[in-house]
């Protein structure tokens, strides 16, 4: 067995039990990476203030990242990657679901303001009334 295969497996064991990267520690990690450049471009512009305030996110950030990657905690670090997880593909859908609503040239949407449910229309329809399917509220639009 080679130098480095030893080496891999002391970390294999080391590793055992432990949380690791999941995909809360991947968009950690990320933000880590982005602060750290816009601390290089700061200091780059000679922007102090700025540089300094990167720099105190930084070590936190990394504190967090390094925590949540040892720990053995595992039943908390997975409830804490699943909040993140459900909060990551809500804004996904949310996202993907407006640039589908921006590309629909036949329909236009309207939000019911008490419950903030979607209501699709036909374009061209004039002054319309619009009664909210889910709570029964009516919207006085123009399409």
């Amino acid at each position: 067995m080679s130098f480095f295969q030893k080496i891999g497996n002391a970390i294999v064991r080391f590793m055992y039990g432990r949380n690791g990267m999941d995909q809360m520690n991947r968009a950690l990690f990320w933000g880590y990476i982005a602060v750290f450049f816009g601390q290089v471009v700061f200091s780059a512009l000679r922007l102090q203030t700025p540089a300094l305030i990167c720099e105190i996110v930084l070590w936190p950030l990394m504190v967090l990242i390094l925590f949540r990657m040892f720990s053995k905690n595992l039943p908390k670090r997975r409830a804490e990657n699943q909040k993140f997880v459900n909060w990551w593909w809500g804004v996904k859908s949310r996202n993907a679901g407006a640039k589908a609503r921006h590309a629909d040239k036949d329909h236009k949407y309207f939000t019911c303001k008490t419950c903030g449910t979607i209501c699709r229309v036909p374009v061209g329809k004039g002054k319309i009334i619009i009664t909210c399917p889910k709570c029964g509220a009516q919207i006085h639009a123009k399409t």
